[in-house]
């Protein structure tokens, strides 16, 4: 799950190591490259070009670099806004793992969470998601014991997606007639379930509609109920986190901390307080870009981290946006939330604060709890997800003795908030302040049902809601994971890291996937796609 919101407090990590305050005058002339927006797929195109010995600017509207990845202080307290966990981080050979040692030069480090990282609850009934595909598998057939055929049949179709995947990475980078031949033989050969729906997928395999629940009951980390999400797209997340859940030593300001000295190594920078307010073109061509400052600043390839949805209809010349438009209104935005951000004056281990996540649902029948959340906005959350950060990350009580964390992330619709989305972050005034204590009591109150200890115990909490992620992340209605990961998605061949407009790229998790890693591997697409022949190695990370 992913949130978005608060402000780094002055000598915090998170305020002085993430990225250099943009002044016209700390330009160093022309790049080779321009990124726009430091969020994971950014930094990762970045990093990547920089290995290759190219000076890469990249220009963040934020007063601190990482997107969804960076850290924020307050009151004493230091919250990650999007990371809560990561997987695939275990071993050195993974594929996320080789990725993050590469651009970052191996000075990550990673803690694991409890075996079982995941639990779920469906009202009051209690599972678990164990790390390990054997120990995942037999725990889901100790649960489900009439059950074990349909189970082994979703690993094995979870495994094709895998191989499905990779084929799609390296149709994406094809050039266009090229990409629409992989594409349709793509089509002829897949088997019929890799264009479904999630629930579609599952209803195949079982009737059993609690196990379907459990299954399905990440859905939160991408957004979209089983019913409407592509069974491909929960297929990954589901493999992402097989061997279980990770944690970044040090909290989630240490990934862009880490990948910033890469991209300076080859003279480039990452800028904050950068906003970019159009892409320049020059016969037809991304020359570079114009500031909000006015200043303009060239290179020979714009890389776009930004999302489709901004690139393309914003931040392109007036005249060049009419092009897009059909498509964008293929694709739709994905969901808003809020998150509650607590603090809590004692460690976590006094507190019996676990290293796992909670996903707590009213009950197994999603998309029946959804329709009545958006008829009724006083029915029970379809979706409550809490995060421990202070007991996953060992480094937390050094940093902060004495003190602990809590994340509690739901869905929270764009139009509860709208009516004060012209109002200035921090000053929204008394009725906006009201609806959040609301929604704060309503959260706090899951989250006393499961661990009762912690009633009494909170010193600070504050809300973020959908105005937080579009002010801070210019996502236009308050979305978290860029464009809805449904079945139609998947085929819209447009969505590549090379667009349309010669020197111009696309970067992030609308290229591939939403999350950390699916963001990662649309910047190193993109950064393949930028970098010439010479960045055809790049394409192993992804093996």
């Amino acid at each position: 799950m992913s949130a978005r919101g608060g402000s780094a407090r002055a000598g915090s990590p998170a305020a002085v190591r993430t990225g250099r305050r943009y002044r016209a005058a700390r330009l160093q002339g022309r790049y080779d490259a321009i990124v726009i927006g430091s969020g994971i797929g950014g930094l990762t195109t970045a990093a990547c070009l920089a290995r290759l010995g190219q000076r890469v600017a990249v220009f963040e509207q934020h007063y601190t670099a990482g997107g969804f990845t960076h850290s924020y202080c307050r009151h004493g307290y230091e919250w990650d806004v999007g990371v809560h966990y990561i997987g695939d981080m275990g071993q050195a050979g993974t594929m996320g793992r080789r990725l993050f040692d590469y651009i970052s030069d191996g000075s990550l480090q990673w803690a694991p969470m409890d075996p079982a990282f995941d639990r779920i609850y469906l009202g009051e009934r209690q599972f678990e998601l164990v790390a390990g595909r054997p120990a995942y598998r037999d725990q889901l057939v100790a649960q489900f014991p009439g059950e074990a055929a349909a189970i082994d049949e979703y690993l094995r179709r979870m495994r094709a997606v895998k191989s499905w995947f990779r084929l799609l990475a390296v149709e994406k980078l094809l050039p266009g007639a090229a990409a629409s031949l992989a594409r349709r033989q793509r089509q002829r050969r897949q088997p019929p379930w890799m264009s479904m729906t999630t629930r579609a997928v599952l209803e195949e395999l079982t009737g059993d509609q609690t196990l379907i629940a459990v299954l399905a009951g990440q859905w939160g980390d991408y957004g979209l109920p089983p019913a409407r999400s592509s069974f491909v797209m929960h297929s990954m997340v589901a493999l992402h986190y097989l061997h279980g859940g990770y944690y970044p030593v040090g909290g989630a300001w240490r990934i862009a901390a880490s990948i910033i000295p890469v991209i300076r190594a080859s003279g480039g920078e990452v800028f904050t307080y950068a906003a970019v307010e159009e892409i320049l073109l020059r016969r037809g061509r991304a020359a570079g870009v114009r500031l909000a400052d006015g200043v303009c600043v060239e290179a020979a390839r714009v890389i776009s981290d930004a999302g489709a949805l901004n690139t393309f209809g914003q931040l392109l010349p007036p005249s060049q946006r009419p092009r897009y438009r059909s498509r964008l209104q293929q694709v739709e935005r994905s969901m808003a939330s809020m998150c509650l951000y607590i603090g809590l004056r004692q460690d976590a281990k006094s507190l019996g604060l676990p290293r796992c996540n909670l996903w707590i649902y009213p009950s197994e029948h999603f998309e029946a709890d959804i329709a009545r959340f958006d008829a009724s906005p006083e029915a029970p959350l379809p979706l409550v997800y809490i995060s421990f950060p202070s007991a996953k990350d060992p480094d937390f009580a050094r940093r902060h003795p004495g003190r602990a964390t809590i994340e509690i992330v739901a869905p929270g619709p764009y139009p509860w908030f709208s009516a004060w989305e012209g109002a200035p972050w921090g000053r929204r005034g008394a009725d906006y302040e009201a609806l959040k204590e609301g929604l704060s009591r309503r959260l706090l109150e899951c989250l006393f049902a499961k661990l009762p200890q912690l009633r009494g115990q909170i010193d600070y909490c504050e809300l973020s809601t959908a105005l937080s992620t579009a002010h801070f992340c210019r996502h236009g209605r308050g979305e978290i994971y860029g464009l809805n990961h449904d079945p139609a998605r998947f085929e819209q061949g447009w969505l590549r890291p090379a667009t349309d407009i010669p020197g111009l790229y696309l970067s992030g998790q609308d290229v591939m996937t939403c999350g950390v890693m699916g963001a990662m591997a649309g910047g190193v697409l993109a950064a393949i796609a930028a970098g010439g022949v010479g960045a055809l190695r790049l394409a192993r990370l992804l093996s």
